[in-house]
């Protein structure tokens, strides 16, 4: 009879290991990429359609040589490698905005990766052209694309921190009562 018991409960605890969350890190690192992946994506449709004059493929302009980065194989790659840096800007959402249940914070940080890319790290991309030099489509269209990225990563990891959290404090309160 312990034996029946025994192997219950290992087929439990089985069938529990394999239905285990994927760890917080990694849910920070799957809303980075898809976010990044997503909206450099729906960047690409806004070049293709002449809203933007910027194609996601600026990323390798400076560290890749040959004519291959703008045609198919690199907006590939340049959407990967954007989906890969995103995971980076992920991270720092979480560390500095976590706790906000709000869309101002992510709309704000939008904003703040905006005027990074296009004011501190717009050196680095010589095929852009200042902002000042820009069209004003060019402008707003990718203004909205980080904001939306924005919205998208702090809505996400919000909404993952505070599951945590209450899920934790949930434990909690039921060990403390049994």
């Amino acid at each position: 009879m312990t034996n029946e018991k025994n192997t219950e409960q290992q087929e439990e605890k089985n069938k529990q290991d394999e239905h285990q969350p994927v760890s917080f890190t990694g849910r920070i690192c799957g809303i980075g990429f898809a976010g990044g992946v997503f909206w450099s994506l729906i960047g690409y449709l806004g070049y293709i359609f002449h809203f933007s004059e910027i194609s996601p493929n600026m990323i390798l302009q400076p560290f890749m040589i040959g004519e291959w980065k703008k045609q198919w194989l690199g907006t590939i790659i340049s959407i990967v490698v954007i989906g890969l840096i995103s995971i980076a800007g992920a991270f720092i959402y979480f560390v500095c905005l976590k706790r906000f249940k709000t869309m101002w914070p992510g709309m704000v940080y939008g904003v703040i990766l905006w005027f990074a890319v296009f004011f501190l790290f717009n050196p680095i991309f010589q095929d852009v052209r200042s902002v000042t030099e820009l069209k004003s489509d060019t402008i707003v269209t990718t203004l909205c694309l980080y904001i939306m990225y924005g919205v998208f990563v702090g809505y996400s990891i919000s909404f993952a921190y505070n599951e945590l959290t209450s899920d934790k404090l949930a434990r909690a309160l039921g060990k403390t009562s049994e």
